[in-house]
């Protein structure tokens, strides 16, 4: 049963007087600037069983018969689930971060290019393929074109500020102390230290609070990409331009 119910025009938000960054990924759903880490519920992962047993099914049943189109209608359920569970998921993430920050900054993520980058990380096509359309998946279960368009028209009707920086700015490479540029820094390296201040960092507090620094100096001048050179940062040390620095390898942490 379904109601239709009349009302006002949501008022803007009272003033959290706090600012986040917010690092998207697949390991946590999203890391915060200040800490906090938000958990990747998985929902396609979590009905894959059931998902796969429907689909035999289907396959097994004759085509334009009643049993196929019965299993056809419970494969649909289950994908509705799914989609549903999804956008619950969303809604009360984004609603969580408009209620407590009045400036909000995330990264222009390129959705697609990263489920291509994903595959394309994996040599020996033969023994990876799993893992290749596994990760492939699991980014587009994800979701994060959709958490962007959530907090995109929740942001302007409460009155917030959602800043988007510009994707190729090297986030998880760049000390949120210093502003030290490393050469590369592979997907495996979850912590490191920085060469120039010896701060050791979490790869993904560490974007999360990068992100929140260029946000800061797109929302001080004019909207815009930034390419991290000469961005403000937390910390006491002051920052160096990521353009003039000679990148050296991050220390991997053991």
């Amino acid at each position: 049963m379904t109601f239709a119910v009349d009302t006002d025009e949501p008022g803007h938000t009272d003033e959290a007087r706090h600012e986040i960054g917010v690092d998207l990924g697949v390991k946590d759903f999203a890391v915060i600037s200040d800490g906090e880490r938000v958990a990747n519920p998985r929902h396609l992962e979590r009905k894959a069983r059931n998902l796969a047993r429907y689909q035999r099914r289907m396959t097994r049943c004759r085509r334009g018969s009643m049993n196929r189109r019965k299993a056809r209608a419970k494969v649909a359920r289950a994908h509705r689930k799914v989609r549903h569970a999804r956008q619950d998921f969303l809604h009360r993430t984004t609603t969580n971060l408009v209620r407590r920050a009045d400036t909000i900054v995330i990264e222009d993520l390129n959705v697609r290019g990263a489920m291509s980058s994903a595959s394309g990380t994996l040599d020996q096509p033969g023994r990876n393929v799993a893992r290749k359309s596994g990760l492939n998946r699991a980014i587009a279960d994800c979701g994060w074109g959709e958490f962007r368009r959530q907090l995109e028209y929740k942001c302007e009707r409460a009155g917030r500020r959602l800043v988007v920086i510009d994707r190729w700015y090297p986030s998880s490479k760049t000390c949120s102390a210093c502003g030290h540029l490393l050469s590369e820094l592979s997907l495996s390296t979850r912590h490191w230290t920085c060469p120039g201040c010896r701060t050791r960092h979490d790869r993904d507090i560490n974007a999360a609070k990068n992100i929140l620094a260029a946000g800061r100096a797109v929302a001080g001048n004019t909207p815009g990409d930034v390419c991290g050179a000469g961005v403000s940062r937390q910390g006491s040390s002051l920052p160096q331009s990521a353009v003039k620095q000679k990148p050296r390898a991050a220390r991997r942490a053991t």
